[in-house]
């Protein structure tokens, strides 16, 4: 099951203590101090996998701890630095702190971020020789590793985003354009979550293209859980409008505002990004009349409308063509 949320428990390292030692010689019988530091604690890394897709791995794993530092030694050894901890998120996760602020926006392939630092290893006694303190018996214990409960939050990286109401036939789309092979059934909420796939353009370059699940009124407040989908609508570089000519599907214009009406309450600059709409199941009976309609009804958006079927594929080239000079 895709999963786009979790809460981790993360902890660094603790640093290694600071020993206490003299140096034993032969006609030496006090040698000085010599107790060495103790190695820093080991960091947790959270870092970019392109092989992840989701966050599906924090549901059973909700804590990560870095590696404690070693411990000094006499003849002032060092102890060893712990070992750090990485975590592998998906492009496009954002890393939350327990108040609201955002520690990182991981989006690039191998890019990351420290989220909990090992603690500082403590000093051995030879540090704590002065011309008045000789033979210091005292060291320093290592810092505790920093400590924190953070929240992670992906939002899909496409290029462009399929929005609609539900049944507008998004999924359909999606498998038409791209490889992908989303479920794809003839009622409601047939899509209860993001898929994503690769569309061929017809200059030769490719497109990251996301179905968002369908969308309803009232969904920026969470209504049939559209504020879990709307917030991988920020990520998309352009929004396409999903509305069904079908005879039993809402009215196409009146489908249109809905979308915009709930982009825009949810993020105001949202609606800027919607660049296209798409009529999707042109071959169904009346569903040209429709789209002429909804054409004549839009004329005064700064938005094309183009009449597509999924089913047969007419208007899927010309969508495309469209869409290569969108991005």
């Amino acid at each position: 099951m895709f999963a786009d949320e979790a809460e981790i428990w993360v902890k660094g390292g603790d640093g290694g203590d600071g020993a206490v030692s003299f140096r034993r010689e032969k006609y030496i019988p006090r040698g000085g101090p010599d107790g060495g530091d103790g190695g820093k604690g080991g960091d947790v890394i959270v870092r970019v996998d392109p092989g992840v897709s989701t966050l599906g791995d924090f549901r059973h794993r909700h804590h990560f701890h870095g590696n404690r530092g070693g411990n000094g030694a006499g003849g002032g050894c060092h102890g060893k630095n712990g070992e750090d901890v990485t975590i592998v998120v998906p492009p496009g996760t954002l890393v939350w702190d327990e108040n609201g602020g955002i520690l990182a926006d991981l989006v690039e392939p191998s890019q990351s971020a420290v989220v909990a630092r090992g603690g500082r290893g403590g000093k051995g006694n030879a540090r704590y020789t002065s011309s008045v303190r000789k033979a210091p018996r005292v060291a320093e214990r290592g810092e505790p590793g920093e400590e924190r409960r953070l929240g992670l939050e992906l939002r899909l990286l496409a290029q462009v985003g399929l929005v609609g109401l539900p049944n507008a036939g998004k999924s359909s789309l999606l498998a038409g354009t791209t490889a992908a092979t989303p479920k794809v059934g003839a009622y409601a909420f047939t899509t209860l979550e993001p898929n994503l796939g690769m569309a061929a353009l017809p200059g030769g370059e490719r497109a990251a293209v996301a179905d968002l699940p369908g969308l309803v009124g009232e969904a920026h407040r969470g209504v049939g859980l559209g504020h879990r989908f709307l917030r991988h609508a920020k990520r998309a570089g352009i929004l396409v409008a999903v509305v069904g000519l079908a005879p039993t599907d809402p009215d196409p214009l009146e489908a249109y505002h809905v979308l915009r009406r709930e982009l825009e309450l949810y993020q105001g600059d949202l609606p800027e990004k919607l660049r296209l709409v798409l009529a999707n199941k042109l071959d169904l009976e009346g569903g040209r009349e429709r789209l002429e309609r909804l054409r004549r009804e839009l004329a005064g958006e700064e938005t094309d409308v183009l009449g597509v079927s999924a089913l047969t594929g007419e208007g899927v080239d010309v969508f495309l063509t469209v869409l290569e000079h969108s991005l």
